[in-house]
């Protein structure tokens, strides 16, 4: 991706009209959009949502409205959308990623004719794949062939209501290649979006795939009817499990103390909005895994992705606790009762060992 100046313009696509794909495809609309007022000889954006329903993709088009997810919110008005995925990669220089991790391999292989030799691909998913126990990041190379420098990641607390109705949120931009995570950086920053950068691809990974684990133990808590001592100890206790698996996979242990990390972690723990923390919660109450599945219309990134972190806690030598009763609880018939007996009744350890 070369520097954007003068008249230039941009491509952007984003893959995946669910809720948080929704949200950044407005996101970047109304950065561009912003960016023109200030300067108008910033390059004009434009912005092409692919979705696979044609109802939503009509929706979007027709009354700049999700009504699946967002009913009543209005999305940018320059915000446009596609059921064909051809007509959303031809050209795009950037090209953001928004479905579910376990899908995400099959999907690049359909993409991957239609994908622009040069483009700059940005994940917004927050897991790890089952069988490989592979990051986002490390799928997208491996499948499409990609250096480094054209990777990226974007990874926050961000809850993606709050975000549709423009309340003020911040995120992580993250891709070895500063220059890369500069430029990104600069297309996504919208006055109520403020974006940082990091060269820390694995932290930010780590991080955000992580806190969907936690975020379903501390819904079980809930659901039981636990008090605050316990969620913010297994919030506390979680953000330590992430740290040392990212920190033994090569990530800056201070990325888990930033927005990736400690800030995703807290938002998707503390918020009813976050689908993990709700589906934990309907576990502790008493549901069956089966029911809330059922009911559950978005995906819960940490039900499939949990088994997935534990082989690579395990395959590493990281100590796991909480994933490893997360694990249980949706795998193998562990009641949540069980699992906080055997959690609590683990052998005493100095607060900061394995990091």
């Amino acid at each position: 991706m070369t520097v954007l100046k003068g008249t230039d313009e941009v491509k952007i696509a984003v893959l995946g009209a669910g809720s948080w794909g929704t949200v950044f495809a407005n996101i970047v609309a109304d950065a561009a959009a912003e960016a023109r007022r200030e300067n108008r000889d910033a390059p004009r954006a434009e912005v092409l949502l692919w979705g696979r329903r044609a109802a939503v993709v009509d929706a979007v088009n027709e009354t700049s409205e999700n009504p699946d997810y967002f009913p009543g919110i209005a999305l940018n008005p320059r915000l446009r959308a596609t059921a064909d995925e051809a007509e959303a990669l031809a050209g795009a220089d950037v090209v953001v990623l928004a479905v579910p991790s376990q899908t995400l391999r099959e999907n690049l292989v359909r993409w991957q004719p239609h994908l622009r030799g040069d483009a700059v691909i940005v994940s917004l998913m927050k897991g790890v794949e089952l069988g490989t126990q592979l990051r986002v990041s490390q799928i997208i190379a491996e499948v499409l062939k990609l250096p480094e420098e054209r990777i990226a990641a974007v990874s926050g607390p961000n809850l993606a209501r709050e975000i549709a109705e423009r309340q003020p949120a911040t995120a992580v931009v993250a891709c070895p290649h500063e220059a890369t995570a500069v430029r990104l950086q600069g297309l996504f920053k919208a006055p109520y979006f403020r974006p940082y950068t990091s060269t820390d691809l694995v932290g930010v990974e780590i991080g955000g795939a992580m806190k969907n684990v936690i975020g379903l133990a501390v819904g079980v808590a809930e659901g039981m009817g636990l008090g605050d001592n316990t969620k913010a100890s297994l919030i506390t206790r979680g953000l330590a499990e992430t740290t040392r698996l990212a920190v033994t996979l090569g990530a800056d242990e201070h990325t888990l103390s930033g927005l990736a990390g400690m800030g995703d972690l807290v938002a998707t723990c503390s918020s009813p909005l976050s689908r993990n923390r709700t589906f934990g919660e309907k576990l502790g109450a008493g549901k069956t895994l089966e029911q809330v599945i059922a009911e559950t219309r978005q995906t819960a990134e940490g039900v499939k992705s949990s088994e997935s972190i534990l082989e690579l806690g395990w395959r590493n030598g990281v100590d796991m606790p909480i994933t490893e009763a997360v694990v249980k609880m949706m795998h193998h018939d562990l009641s949540p009762a069980e699992a906080l007996v055997a959690f609590m009744a683990r052998s005493a350890k100095p607060e900061r060992y394995g990091v």
